[in-house]
């Protein structure tokens, strides 16, 4: 069993500090009560109490309507899957006619909110207190860090540098103001500049990852700090050319920080790539920052992703499943395909049987392998899979943030101002059995990043809206392998359209519609058109 934040270690006073921080408040951001005159005659006086009040800024990272599955929903767009299921406010998504209204897209916007808030409580209270430098620094970097991460989230599902503008930036200085006060930047590059200044500060204040005890695992750390400002750079970018430089030096911050941050490679591709999609090696050098999982709680993606009812074994979901296009994708001697994808007649196992993958269920023929690692072992149940099929996490920590991304991101920036950027992406392709590039374009950095962060958070869809590929790659349709029998690996298949062609604006569906629960409560703007 894990030792981690999200098992009973952070509860003791997780329900006091909710009560003084979140209780006190609506759901929404924008009705905000005083929070430090709420908390200071009972709260903030010791270690235990800024710990513990650290420590809740990591609850909604493991929750099921954020990174449990929800930013799937808008992820699921993307040309590398469909919809599993019949589910219509997921239909609605993948067809970009949501209203702002369905449920199971409202928490992200506020849970994110709610973690900021968190942490600016932290931030307005522990420089004050009488506490040791250590644990105050920590504690304030883990801060700035989930403040600059919610954020990142947020400013990129639902701002733009256009007619919407950004979001709203909550920081220590107006977190008190009156409810309904509160508006939208111009424009999402001044979310961008905060959260960079958030994640510089936490990359100062906070510890490299290797300097960590393993009870702190799970926890806010240097190297994710530097990786998220590399990424932020990448996404300001599509505004903002200059920042493609920054995005650069951060990634080699990355690489530099003295945590020995390397790709899993030991020169054999298939293994290897297996081996790093799976719980042996989440807190290798390769992870950057993931959903601190295991058989009791966590991030639901693994089970989410697994066949629907699990061949009877097992309650899967069913949900997010592989395109022909996404698989036919991959080059013939690519050893990530295999793992990333299962198709008919491949062998894996699965409790302790060896089976051949055929799907009475799967609307495309295809399945997510990625994370099943862990449903392989005969005694898997309990021990490295949930006993629960209702909450299917395993002990897999799903990962948000990789250093082969990282790599990725490098590439990208070199190649967007005229340099060359061979050398971090022939990394990746080596490391999967690939033979190395030349002058790579952007149309091989655009296919390397598909295939090696396939089915992961990384975020295909919003590759292709900064990119501008949306509008043209989505009015194709989406097509499967439909097999006669699909009761039978063997059974002969055709390639069959399984989502039709669909009508993208770009100067509308960019970003997502904020939930209108929280237009209603604030009183900001809605994203136009939506």
């Amino acid at each position: 069993m894990k030792n981690t934040i999200i098992k009973s270690a952070m509860v003791s006073l997780f329900t006091l500090v909710t009560s003084l921080v979140v209780v006190s408040c609506s759901d929404d951001f924008t009705n905000l009560e005083p929070i430090g005159s709420v908390s200071s005659g009972n709260f903030w006086s010791s270690e235990q109490d800024a710990e513990e009040a650290a420590n809740s800024l990591y609850v909604e990272m493991k929750s099921q309507n954020v990174f449990g599955r929800g930013f799937f929903w808008y992820m699921n767009a993307s040309d590398d899957m469909i919809t599993g299921r019949i589910k219509s406010y997921a239909d609605n998504a993948k067809n970009f006619n949501l209203t702002g209204d369905e449920g199971a897209f409202n928490a992200m916007y506020v849970d994110n909110y709610k973690v900021i808030r968190r942490a600016n409580a932290i931030l307005a209270n522990v420089p004050n207190m009488d506490i040791s430098e250590t644990v105050k620094n920590k504690v304030l970097g883990e801060a700035y860090f989930m403040r600059g991460f919610s954020a990142f989230w947020v400013a990129h599902t639902y701002g733009d540098d256009g007619e919407n503008g950004g979001v709203p930036i909550i920081t220590v200085d107006n977190m008190n103001n009156p409810a309904g006060s509160f508006s939208r930047p111009t424009s999402v590059t001044e979310n961008y500049a905060q959260i960079a200044a958030d994640l510089k500060m936490a990359a100062d204040l906070l510890s490299l990852f290797t300097n960590l005890d393993a009870a702190e695992y799970g926890r806010a750390h240097k190297d994710a700090a530097l990786a998220y400002l590399a990424k932020t750079y990448l996404y300001w970018a599509q505004y903002d050319n200059t920042k493609y430089a920054d995005a650069v030096i951060y990634a080699d911050a990355v690489t530099n920080s003295g945590s020995g941050r390397a790709l899993l490679d030991t020169d054999n591709p298939s293994t290897d790539y297996r081996m790093l999609h799976s719980s042996v090696n989440e807190w290798g050098s390769e992870y950057l920052w993931s959903v601190n999982s295991s058989e009791e709680g966590g991030s639901i993606l693994s089970g989410v992703m697994l066949e629907n009812k699990g061949w009877g074994k097992y309650n899967g979901w069913g949900y997010f499943q592989p395109t022909a296009e996404l698989y036919d994708e991959f080059e013939e001697a690519d050893a990530r395909r295999a793992v990333t994808v299962l198709k008919f007649g491949d062998e894996f196992q699965f409790f302790g049987e060896t089976r051949r993958y055929q799907s009475e269920n799967s609307l495309s023929g295809f399945q997510f392998n990625k994370y099943m690692y862990e449903f392989q072992f005969e005694d898997a149940i309990g021990s490295l899979v949930n006993s629960n099929g209702d909450n299917p996490t395993t002990d897999y920590n799903v990962p948000l943030l990789r250093y082969a991304e990282i790599l990725l991101i490098k590439s990208e920036a070199l190649i967007m101002q005229g340099k060359n950027g061979d050398a971090p992406l022939n990394l990746v392709r080596d490391r999967a059995g690939l033979s190395p590039i030349t002058n790579a374009t952007m149309a091989d950095l655009k296919h390397e990043r598909r295939v090696e962060l396939a089915g992961e958070f990384a975020n295909r869809h919003f590759d292709l809206v900064r990119w501008g590929d949306a509008q043209a790659t989505y009015a194709k349709p989406l097509h499967g392998r439909i097999h006669a029998d699909r009761s039978n690996p063997d059974s002969p298949y055709t390639v069959e359209e399984i989502w039709p062609a669909r009508t993208f604006n770009p100067n509308v569906m960019h970003v997502w519609p904020i939930p209108n629960r929280s237009i209603e409560s604030s009183g900001i703007p809605q994203n136009q058109n939506w």
